[in-house]
């Protein structure tokens, strides 16, 4: 499917729909303070700037019906935490199509139930749709610290080849099914190791993660570097395109 735009579930508790955060969150409008996260937050953007300009996060009315797409996050102590209450910076709804971002486009995810669908956030935005999926990640390991997603096709379309983990067929985005899924890549798969995955039922999602911004920024970069280096043969030859 193709991905679609951040919107806040309604407070009457609607069944979601298409562009529709598919979560109930407990949501607090209040301010995220600066001398807290806003180091953390400068970090996080300096990556999703290079990752926009490469065309990972964005908005574009050529693609994906012009939703917006892409989203990051960085865990926040205390360290290591437990499950479910790993609290973490994440982008906001629909800041896909904006050029950068300031500490005021980020939302603070307190707690997360993914049995339950529930997200509680503070910030002067509300969370991003997948908030629910970067919580699964995080619950995974403690080491894990930034999850970058982006879209790109040269990645997504050469998953197979690239032997990258995926996850399963009809398992949408911002799901509980999603947040299951990790469990099972990092169970099943290398996932832990290699530090990236594809979501098969959202177009040209891929998925980094790392201790740091700086390893899950290069996670992404190094499968993008092979990926097109499938495009030539032994020889050097461009074989594709």
């Amino acid at each position: 499917m193709r991905p679609t735009g951040d919107q806040p579930r309604s407070p009457e508790g609607t069944a979601p729909s298409e562009g529709v955060t598919k979560f109930d969150a407990t949501h607090q409008a209040t301010p995220l303070p600066a001398r807290r996260f806003g180091a953390l937050a400068a970090h996080l953007t300096a990556w999703r700037t290079i990752l926009a300009r490469l065309g990972g996060i964005g908005q574009d009315p050529l693609r994906y019906d012009g939703a917006g797409y892409g989203n990051v996050s960085a865990r926040v102590g205390p360290f290591p935490g437990r499950r479910g209450a790993r609290p973490f910076i994440v982008s906001g709804t629909q800041t896909g199509g904006l050029k950068c971002l300031t500490l005021q486009h980020y939302c603070l995810v307190e707690r997360y139930n993914a049995e339950r669908n529930q997200v509680q956030s503070q910030g002067t935005i509300r969370p991003s749709s997948e908030s629910m999926t970067h919580g699964a990640l995080y619950d995974l390991s403690p080491r894990i610290r930034v999850v970058l997603h982006i879209h790109c096709a040269d990645i997504w379309t050469r998953r197979a080849h690239l032997k990258l983990p995926t996850t399963r067929p009809g398992v949408d985005y911002g799901t509980v099914e999603m947040a299951q899924e990790m469990r099972r890549l990092a169970q099943q798969t290398g996932m832990l190791d290699s530090r990236i995955f594809a979501m098969d039922a959202h177009e040209d999602g891929i998925v980094a993660f790392g201790h740091t911004a700086d390893e899950a920024g290069q996670a992404l970069l190094s499968v993008l570097a092979k990926a097109h280096a499938l495009d030539f043969d032994e020889t050097g030859r461009l074989c594709v395109g």
